[in-house]
């Protein structure tokens, strides 16, 4: 099975389903399309600041259309989401899991982030060329959450889960 490492809180905040995509610069190959996935977490050091203001963000902490406008634009459903952008933040909050594995999820058919982004009521200015260079937006679906994480180190792109048996050093 693939895996693919995804920085804290965006790899819980997918868990949860307040992350209905996962946003990269790439279309998922073919081959991966309606398959089930790994969803890894980072070891890196979340960014308290930027959790902090997407927490405040999705709280309503603003005026009017304008902030309604700025959350739509997260792409995320703000009740699920909330909780775990607080644990992200919140010193005294119970930490999100780092350097694991925290479920699986299937990739559904990739769409351009302009799409996503009037899916989620954000206005799309006219402009046909930004289509070919927007982020490509990779459903998350079918989510399994693992009961426990499951510690891990993780790479870069899609990379491999090991079998149980590559865990504990044997081979079949």
């Amino acid at each position: 099975m693939k895996a693919l490492t995804i920085y804290q809180p965006w790899a819980s905040l997918i868990m949860v389903g307040a992350k209905p995509y996962e946003f990269r610069g790439w279309r998922p190959p073919a081959s991966m399309i309606g398959q089930r996935i790994v969803i890894h977490a980072s070891a890196r050091k979340i960014d308290r600041e930027e959790a902090s203001g997407l927490y405040n963000t999705l709280m309503g902490r603003g005026d009017g259309d304008d902030a309604r406008l700025i959350a739509a634009e997260t792409c995320l459903h703000a009740e699920a989401a909330l909780p775990i952008l607080g644990r992200a933040w919140m010193p005294y909050r119970e930490k999100l899991p780092m350097a694991a594995g925290l479920g699986t999820a299937v990739i559904g058919e990739p769409k351009l982030g302009t799409a996503i982004a009037e899916e989620f009521g954000v206005p799309r200015a006219n402009d046909s060329e930004r289509d070919q260079h927007a982020n490509w937006g990779w459903p998350m679906l079918d989510i399994d959450v693992w009961a426990e994480p499951i510690p891990m180190r993780g790479m870069q792109g899609l990379w491999n889960w090991p079998t149980p048996a590559e865990v504990i050093g044997g081979a079949p």
